[in-house]
């Protein structure tokens, strides 16, 4: 599912996109889903530094079991 939506592009830039061949639409999709790849992994930092993971002895014994 998609949804429309519209933004603000400097006149500018937006000739200089179309001179260049630039399919803004594409760009805008891609620029937007960097962004919150960037604000997940900014979250999940923070998250991580705020509860770090603990050794669990249990996990570690599980682990020396091996194939077995």
């Amino acid at each position: 599912m998609s949804r429309r939506t519209t933004f603000t592009l400097d006149d500018a830039l937006a000739e200089q996109a179309r001179r260049l061949g630039i399919n803004v639409s594409a760009a805008a999709r891609d620029g937007v889903a960097a962004a919150v790849r960037a604000a997940l992994t900014r979250n999940d930092r923070v998250a991580y530094e705020a509860t770090p993971e603990r050794v669990d002895d249990f996990w570690a014994d599980a682990e020396a079991w091996g194939d077995e």
